[in-house]
């Protein structure tokens, strides 16, 4: 509390600070050490999980750009499809030298869809390679998620457990700490 002004706090804040002025027993030393250690984790976790987000919009956003190029390869190969049924149908009305030069660009045509078509399968699979990390970055982050969670809810019950003197609440904070830390360990993993 200050000397001067009015300094409002809670029972919590009320109860750490008499502890740091007056001493404290080894059951709220310890439980303030893991407090602060659960906070400097989930804040990991949390930058984790949003790294891991981030990641899956970058792929998610490489696939729709995959996508897209893909598309315009695909046009192209109906533009070519078009010009090579143009020429099929003057090589039929036609005779002679000009029936000759549509033979040659229905050949050409048939070798430049081909080009485009590979081209188009390249990148329709490079978009779904991009969807696939998407995908898995999106689970890795989900993993992240539920370990910052669960971390949190480990340092509310040690709050809650600091609070009301109850020792049986370990059991709570324990557990919920060992399913964060599993969660965590899971993101880690990529599982």
């Amino acid at each position: 509390m200050s000397d001067h002004g009015f300094h409002v706090h809670g029972p919590h804040d009320h109860h750490v600070e008499h502890v740091a002025h007056h001493g404290g027993d080894s059951f709220t030393s310890g439980l303030a050490v893991l407090t602060a250690v659960l906070s400097t984790v989930g804040a990991i976790f949390g930058y984790l999980g949003g790294h891991s987000q981030n990641a899956a919009l970058l792929y998610k956003n490489e696939a729709a750009i995959q996508k897209t190029a893909a598309s315009n390869q695909w046009n192209y190969y109906q533009a070519k499809s078009n010009k090579q049924n143009l020429a099929e149908l003057s090589v039929i009305l036609t005779s002679g030298d000009a029936q000759e030069k549509f033979k040659q660009a229905l050949e050409r045509y048939q070798r430049e869809k081909e080009e485009i078509k590979g081209e188009a399968d390249k990148l329709e699979a490079a978009a779904k390679k991009a969807d696939e990390e998407s995908d898995r970055e999106m689970q890795v982050h989900q993993r992240w998620a539920l370990a910052t969670t669960l971390l949190q809810i480990a340092i509310a019950l040690s709050a809650i457990t600091l609070l009301t003197r109850k020792r049986w609440m370990l059991a709570a904070v324990f557990t919920a700490t060992a399913l964060g830390l599993v969660a965590g360990v899971l993101g880690y993993l990529h599982v």
